[in-house]
């Protein structure tokens, strides 16, 4: 094996235990973490001794049954303070570009709404006139409507009174007229897992936008395509969206993010 690749075998043989009860409910006796882990529960007690004695395990003296360790606490704290959702995904724009074949721009939300942080356009995109610190509003464009969507209602209340007002004395019937018809709306985006816009703020132009959670499921990034009606499929259900949720699913993966935690802390 090449230097550069060998590694110790007996580390990654014993990962599995920890594997195991990472992916476990709850604390495992020995021979259900052995079996789990797919050795004999011998080989699994040495290696349990060795994590317990470094904190990465522990065992609770009236059942005898194995968990994770304090050190394996501080392990994911650490990796969760040093990981940033804005960061990664910048780091995988360039794939994310070839995959889409359109504009992706990164939100997050900041004191005045769903803010553009970053985006980049394939060669031939459209940015949609796209800007570094533009607020999207709520109800018109696919990235405020995820943030309406999957964000605490007190965090976009009063973001979501002025859009309302707006709308109702620019007669944009296209859009809600009170709080109960946006939030309706919301609850549709939630369902498709997805938010979708046609032509509703910029003529002609379309878009998609995802949601990304962290470890704690809190929505923490939306992810944006868009391009023209003539080029762009903004169906909900349509190959794009497809490709965009895929690409958020696997950030949210990447933040800690597991779809069995709550999403949606309303």
């Amino acid at each position: 094996m090449d230097k550069d690749r060998a590694g110790i075998q007996s580390v990654e043989v014993g990962f599995a235990l920890l594997q195991a009860l990472v992916e476990a409910r709850g604390p495992l006796a020995l021979k259900d973490l052995a079996h789990a882990a797919a050795m004999p529960a011998a080989k699994a007690h040495r290696y349990l001794v060795s994590y317990q004695r470094s904190g990465l395990v522990k065992q609770d003296p009236a059942t005898s049954r194995y968990d994770l360790g304090p050190m394996a606490l501080q392990l994911g704290l650490a990796a969760l303070r040093r990981s940033d959702a804005v960061r990664l995904a910048r780091e995988h724009m360039p794939d994310w570009l070839e995959r889409l074949g359109h504009t992706v721009a990164l939100a997050v939300w900041g004191n005045h709404g769903a803010t553009i942080v970053h985006w980049e356009e394939p060669p031939h995109g459209t940015t949609g006139h796209l800007r570094l610190g533009d607020v999207m509003p709520l109800l018109s464009s696919a990235t405020g409507r995820c943030f309406g969507a999957w964000l605490p209602a007190a965090r976009t209340g009063p973001a979501l009174e002025r859009e309302l007002a707006q709308a109702r004395l620019a007669g944009r019937n296209d859009l809600p007229q009170t709080a109960a018809d946006a939030h309706l709306l919301f609850a549709q985006v939630r369902s498709q897992g997805i938010a979708s816009v046609v032509d509703t703020l910029l003529p002609s132009v379309v878009a998609l936008c995802a949601p990304v959670f962290d470890a704690r499921g809190q929505l923490v990034l939306g992810i944006t395509s868009l391009g023209t009606q003539a080029t762009f499929d903004p169906a909900p259900d349509g190959a794009m969206a497809q490709h965009l949720q895929a690409i958020a699913a696997q950030l949210s993966h990447e933040l800690g993010y597991s779809p069995a935690e709550p999403s949606l802390p309303r």
